[in-house]
């Protein structure tokens, strides 16, 4: 008599895919606590009463579409000749024009300008 194949049950996948999963899980909690916490007793500085200020090195557009510079009247032609090395900061008024801005950053991009950035009352504070 010749015995009968066994039949092979094959395992489920999911179950090889739990067991990663679980690893993982373990892995990351333990790596989460390697670093030391700090002390209970630390008392971190406040910023938030700090006053926002325009950064001293960046070009200012007032509402009335005039540029400033550390205070004085200037022209993005005056700016670029004179104090521009490096990427060029403009600080809007919050009721500035728009399309004053873009041109203003146009012009300075066309006079050289490596790059133009914004800097906004979220990047102040």
């Amino acid at each position: 008599m010749i015995p009968s194949a066994r039949i092979r049950r094959k395992g489920d996948p999911s179950i090889a895919m739990i067991n990663v999963i679980f690893i993982m899980l373990i892995f990351f909690l333990i790596a989460g606590t390697v670093a030391p916490p700090l002390d209970t007793d630390l008392e971190l500085v406040d910023t938030s009463s700090l006053e926002g200020r325009e950064p001293p090195d960046a070009l200012v557009l007032r509402a009335d579409g005039s540029l400033r510079f550390r205070g004085d009247p200037t022209d993005a032609e005056t700016y670029m000749d004179t104090y521009a090395d490096g990427p060029v900061r403009i600080v809007p008024d919050r009721n500035a024009s728009g399309t004053r801005l873009i041109e203003v950053s146009s012009r300075l991009r066309a006079l050289g300008a490596g790059s133009v950035v914004l800097v906004t009352s979220r990047a102040l504070e």
